[in-house]
């Protein structure tokens, strides 16, 4: 239903990129690296023509649509930070800390009596951080999974993403389309030696130490919560974004319990189901390469990769990881 990378299925069209592991363009016929699949999908009596491909310029409007639907994105007022040190790149690693203040002066944390927020902090206490052990989902937190996808689903921006998706032959009904994003970010696979120790949003949203390291880690709201209780100690950032409002965007290097995060970039301030659908939309779209988008007219891109080792349902695959890529 979403895109793999080495089918057409939804990509006739689809703008050259050197990432791709085949194209399905009308050039590749003359480069010779069309997919296998592209005569079935791209010629003009295959059940998936162009006008199915997701193309920059639908990435670049779609974008722009969940960025003004985010109205429970936090205001001006509600968000102080003190980003202080600004690293350069050959500082990030350094683990040295360069800001003595936390991040966050102030937050209102009234924010989080909103229905997606308070269904989304819920979930992030449900994950044993260390890669290698096997998680145990109880049917309460099954339930805090629903709860979330439905708090969500109610949002302008969910239903203008799926609106989106819809249009583009990827989801039948909103049904199917709920039922896909439980697989995708919360189907559990293997990172360590087997176990089911790891699903999307774990890594993504909730943070996972693997070899010593932080790795994912990418929430606004993750980070107040632990820095709030001196879990998180703030080193410096090495990004800040062009924005004057939110979301805003940081990359920040970070140690949670002693261990690292040299570059940890997330958007400050916007609401959950805003970062939920722009990894959503381009995990779908663009798997494993850099996806354009706009945000109040300034241009920003993220990085998804799929968990290639195990697949669900008709060889879908689990979102790896999703991430803003800092310039």
């Amino acid at each position: 239903l979403y895109t793999a990378p080495d089918s057409c299925k939804g990509r006739c069209e689809e703008p050259y990129s050197e990432e791709d592991e085949c194209h399905c363009n009308a050039e590749c016929e003359r480069y010779h690296n069309c997919c296998e699949d592209y005569y079935m999908h791209c010629q003009p009596e295959g059940f998936s023509s162009s006008w199915d491909a997701i193309t920059d310029e639908d990435l670049l409007h779609v974008s722009e649509q969940l960025y003004k639907a985010d109205h429970n994105k936090a205001r001006p007022t509600d968000i102080a930070i003190n980003p202080q040190y600004q690293a350069s790149p050959d500082e990030t690693g350094d683990q040295e800390d360069r800001s003595p203040q936390p991040l966050y002066k102030y937050v209102n944390e009234e924010l989080f009596s909103k229905p997606t927020y308070a269904s989304f902090i819920k979930l992030l206490d449900n994950y044993q951080r260390a890669t290698g052990r096997e998680e145990d989902v109880t049917m309460e937190e099954l339930r805090e999974q629903d709860n979330f996808l439905k708090e969500v689903m109610k949002t302008e921006l969910m239903k203008k993403l799926f609106t989106f998706l819809h249009k583009k032959n990827r989801y039948g009904s909103e049904q199917e389309f709920v039922a896909d994003l439980k697989e995708m970010w919360f189907g559990l696979y293997s990172r360590g030696n087997g176990e089911q120790d790891s699903s999307g949003f774990e890594h993504v949203f909730s943070g996972e130490v693997k070899k010593g390291k932080v790795s994912g880690f990418h929430n606004w709201i993750r980070f107040y919560l632990l820095e709030k209780q001196g879990i998180v100690n703030y080193f410096s950032h090495n990004f800040n974004g062009p924005w004057d409002t939110y979301p805003d965007v940081l990359g920040l290097q970070f140690s949670w319990d002693g261990y690292y995060k040299e570059v940890g970039s997330a958007f400050i301030g916007c609401s959950p189901e805003f970062e939920f659908g722009l990894y959503t939309l381009c995990f779908i779209a663009r798997p494993g390469r850099a996806c354009h988008l706009s945000l109040g007219g300034y241009s920003l891109s993220i990085q998804t990769y799929a968990w290639t080792k195990s697949t669900y349902g008709n060889g879908k695959k689990y979102i790896a990881t999703a991430y803003v890529i800092s310039p």
